[in-house]
């Protein structure tokens, strides 16, 4: 048996081969920063073996509670990705499979590259009204894409991948940004017309190719960089602030993926203070319509909220709510299966982060007309 990560998002350090058959591993610190849980590696010469792969120092990781009631995910094709048969015990992470094929990779969650990102990207940029630019760039000199699509007053921002081991954001964006531009679509026409959407489907390419979980290549957590960024160590968010400057904000929605908590749900803007008293009641109604929308989104279980004025201004959909007095969340989704619809085989997976994202554009037709009073 073999094991290697040396590829776009990959993490992972082989500890030890035994035999054909186990492997003892470990999951790699982020670039200067001591995050570790996201991992991906590939598995070669392990065709119809029973394989078991222990992560031994699982329990160091930043969330260590995250491997309750976890399971990893596989693929055979990098197509279908699969949840298969996971323990945590002792500290550590145990992945047993039997494979019908040469070669398996294993991940946190099912990977999205930057050659997938790079190629939708491209395609999208050729439909009709869907305009390409780049804010600049990251600290490795990769540029960050920025998508604007509408022909309205409102503007509207969403970003992705702050925490570049957070997958299920790029997977997110994919269902809302192919419905966004699906031309056959009413609701879409209608937030087209009223609004033009900036979106940033990747705010940390850097970190998502080096297989970081929540930072970039200089090893900022860009997701506490919102009140005092850096050309330095936090470019990303930098020149996205400026752009936001520049546009205004009347909503912002912030996709991110949770850890330990097996449910979708929006961190709304509360404890930020002055907010007016509207914002509150529209991240109420986003939130009712959402779930009406779709049954994997809920509303009883996530963060508790901060107290009065108490909101931490260093994250991006705090901070917006605050300098733009408007309606800015953040969305979380499981790393595991959705406790109240559960999926044996799949878990939470790409097909159901993406149908999300279809139905955040219904939740935002609820509440277009009142973003900003009359």
């Amino acid at each position: 048996m073999w094991i290697n990560s040396c590829f776009d998002g990959g993490n992972i350090e082989v500890v030890e081969l035994t035999g054909d058959r186990t492997a003892t591993l470990a999951i790699r610190e982020d670039t200067a920063a001591p995050f570790r849980q996201w991992f991906y590696f590939r598995a070669g010469g392990t065709k119809g073996l029973p394989v078991t792969l222990t992560i031994a120092n699982a329990g160091e990781a930043s969330y260590a509670k995250g491997w309750e009631d976890y399971r990893a995910v596989a693929s055979h094709d990098r197509r279908d990705w699969f949840r298969v048969d996971t323990r945590y015990e002792d500290g550590a992470l145990v992945i047993d499979h039997t494979a019908p094929v040469d070669v398996v990779e294993f991940a946190y969650f099912a990977p999205y590259g930057l050659d997938r990102q790079a190629g939708f990207l491209a395609e999208l940029q050729v439909r009709d009204g869907v305009r390409r630019t780049s804010l600049g760039l990251t600290c490795d000199g990769r540029e960050i894409d920025c998508l604007e699509i509408g022909e309205g007053t409102r503007p509207c921002w969403v970003i992705g991948r702050q925490h570049p081991g957070e997958t299920q954001a790029s997977w997110w964006m994919e269902g809302f940004l192919e419905r966004l531009c699906d031309p056959g679509d009413s609701v879409v026409a209608e937030l087209r017309r009223q609004a033009t959407f900036h979106i940033v489907p990747n705010m940390n390419p850097d970190g998502s190719f080096r297989g970081n979980l929540r930072t970039n290549a200089a090893g900022a957590n860009l997701n506490r960089e919102w009140q005092e960024p850096s050309m330095e160590t936090s470019p990303e968010v930098y020149v996205v602030r400026d752009r936001m400057i520049e546009t205004g904000v009347d909503f912002m929605l912030d996709v991110h993926g949770d850890e330990a908590l097996p449910y979708n749900f929006i961190v709304g803007p509360y404890g930020v203070p002055g907010l007016a008293d509207h914002v509150l009641a529209l991240n109420e109604r986003f939130c009712e319509a959402l779930k009406a929308a779709n049954p994997d989104f809920q509303t009883e279980h996530g963060y508790p909220r901060p107290s009065a004025d108490g909101a931490n201004l260093t994250i991006a959909s705090k901070y917006v709510a605050h300098r733009f007095d408007c309606l800015s969340m953040t969305l979380e989704q499981p790393f595991k299966d959705s406790a109240i619809t559960p999926d044996p085989q799949y878990g939470w997976s790409p097909a159901r982060c993406a149908a999300l994202g279809r139905s955040c554009l219904d939740a935002l037709a609820s509440v277009i007309n009142d973003l900003r009073p009359a």
